[in-house]
């Protein structure tokens, strides 16, 4: 993570002041004679306190950048519609949009948006593939703006989590398709939220390390949406707590 200017300028103003004395193996001042052995840890300690303060700072942050990222598109609704809002929002993030009878649309390697995007405000988003983007909680509300989305894919995205799940049920007269593999933040909570999207078709939920049954959990998920292929552990596994699926099982 590139540091801020703020930080920069911290970093070489106390670089520069305490880079000429400090406390040598005998605890008397001295000018440092050999800069290279003042290790950047000590450095960062002298700046911070401690690796913790400076690791809790970086931390800050990366999730003011989330939240940046996922802030409201409001106005942008108000002037191209709720189609082309989810989906620029999707795009933004890195991901793809798929709007119905068109191909699929992708950001370009440098983040560039088809103008064309712009001409579709009325044409419905039947497909969002947005695997290992940062939506999160708030973010989520451009999703919902796409009320015939067909099919969803949160693959290993690190913050969907059980809140982001219960908060899928105005999609449950459209969604047939709901990939969430991958995901570290989803548990059996979460799951147990998806029982209200009875048109699912396919429901993959391999892969959660939060989910502490997960064979146990299959079961419960098939049992729950009966007319749905749940893709994950396979039931004839081993019930044992904590047992996962390795992946040439999957």
């Amino acid at each position: 993570m590139a540091a801020p200017t703020a930080f920069r300028r911290l970093v070489a103003s106390k670089w520069n002041k305490n880079s000429r004395y400090f406390h040598g193996p005998s605890g008397g001042g001295a000018a440092e004679s050999n800069p290279k052995k003042r290790t950047f840890l000590q450095f960062l300690s002298d700046c911070f306190y401690d690796v913790e303060t400076l690791r809790e700072y970086l931390f800050r942050r990366q999730m003011l950048k989330v939240q940046r990222k996922n802030r409201s598109l409001l106005s942008l609704q108000e002037q191209h519609g709720p189609y082309v809002t989810g989906a620029y929002f999707v795009l933004k993030l890195g991901g793809a949009v798929k709007f119905q009878g068109q191909e699929w649309i992708r950001p370009s390697p440098r983040g560039q948006i088809s103008p064309s995007l712009w001409d579709l405000h009325s044409v419905p988003v039947e497909a969002v593939e947005a695997s290992d983007c940062v939506i999160n909680y708030e973010g989520l509300d451009h999703i919902l703006l796409l009320k015939e989305l067909r099919s969803l894919s949160l693959q290993r995205c690190p913050h969907v989590d059980d809140w982001c799940l219960a908060r899928l049920h105005p999609l449950a007269g459209s969604l047939q398709e709901l990939l969430l593999a991958g995901c570290p933040r989803i548990s059996e909570r979460g799951l147990a939220c998806l029982h209200h999207l009875r048109n699912l078709r396919k429901l993959d939920i391999s892969d959660l390390p939060a989910v502490s049954h997960p064979s146990l959990t299959h079961i419960l998920v098939e049992e729950m949406l009966p007319d749905c292929e749940v893709v994950g552990v396979n039931w004839t596994q081993n019930l044992q707590p904590g047992h996962t699926a390795s992946p040439a099982s999957l």
